[in-house]
């Protein structure tokens, strides 16, 4: 098989397509520098599975990604491919190293998809909220909330640097409050959701366009007895008719500059806006810019790694 280093920069390949079901695998190879932010990126925005390999002999480090979507259509092959494309390059011109190199290939469904699962361990994602996934026994303590999942092919585990910040604005913003409505927007496996439910939310909606996602949601809203307080849609952001306290999206960049209307439309006056999945720098300054514009009064902003994420408010 080839691998990124046969062909120039941004050029990639893909194989052609096998029968039955598929995944899309990207081969990415790049300066060591960047191995960390690629990886955050990938987990956290794009919502793929990563596999690290061994150095390439020429410096450069070489991770598998496996994207979430099974069996994309062309189009959706081409979209996501570009996404990743462009955020390498940013990320280069950040770090001023030179653009990685990915080669692009179809592989059939099979069992790498349950691999990782030895890997994911319980863990606290931040003050007194563990997760754990359904096949690790934890005991917790008496302080402790836990939320108990299994990510199905969502991919969404919790360990990223956006999920623990935007938790952590959750917890501040939901604390010694009542009756708060919760949108989680994007909503993966569910754990901003959850933990919006477990820190006292009295109603949560969780949406997301990826039907493999609300099937994993639903699943661990069950899990952890939350169908009272949570629900998950398919329903399209544009098409939500009631408003909420609370709007919390962990995002890329790109996507967070096209929902600001429907974010304005959907929260209630007084209410608050969370956003995350923005690196800091020019993307945490450009969202800044772009919602403050629209009519949002920027409340917090908190860091962690290259991470960003950002609380707004809507004033009365």
């Amino acid at each position: 098989m080839q691998t990124p280093r046969d062909y120039k920069h941004g050029k990639g390949f893909m194989k052609q397509q096998k029968s039955g079901n598929f995944w899309l695998k990207a081969c990415i190879c790049a300066n060591p520098a960047l191995e960390d932010a690629i990886i955050d990126y990938l987990l956290g925005a794009m919502g793929a599975s990563v596999e690290q390999s061994v150095n390439t002999g020429e410096g450069d480090v070489c991770l598998n990604v496996y994207l979430n979507e099974r069996s994309p259509s062309n189009a959706t092959q081409q979209v996501l491919q570009k996404n990743v494309q462009r955020h390498l390059e940013e990320l280069a011109t950040i770090f001023r190293v030179e653009t990685p190199q990915i080669a692009w290939e179809q592989i059939e469904d099979q069992d790498w998809s349950s691999n990782w699962k030895v890997h994911f361990k319980p863990f606290t994602i931040t003050v007194n909220l563990v997760i754990t996934p359904t096949w690790e026994e934890y005991i917790a303590t008496a302080d402790e909330k836990v939320i108990v999942m299994d990510p199905g092919m969502a991919f969404g585990t919790g360990h990223h640097a956006t999920t623990s910040l935007s938790l952590n604005f959750l917890g501040q913003r939901l604390s010694g409050k009542t009756n708060q409505r919760v949108l989680d927007v994007g909503t993966g496996t569910g754990i901003l959701a959850m933990g919006a439910a477990l820190f006292g939310a009295a109603r949560v909606l969780g949406i997301d366009n990826d039907p493999e996602a609300v099937r994993a949601t639903g699943e661990n809203i069950l899990l952890n007895r939350l169908e009272g307080v949570m629900e998950v849609s398919l329903e399209p952001l544009e098409e939500i008719q009631e408003q909420f306290d609370i709007i919390v999206a962990n995002i890329i960049h790109d996507v967070l500059t096209e929902m600001k209307s429907n974010f304005w439309t959907l929260l209630a006056a007084g209410g608050e806006l969370i956003l995350s999945g923005i690196l800091h720098g020019e993307q945490e300054e450009n969202i800044i810019r772009l919602y403050t514009d629209c009519g949002f009064t920027l409340a917090g902003q908190e860091r962690q790694e290259e991470w960003a994420a950002l609380c707004f408010t809507k004033q009365s």
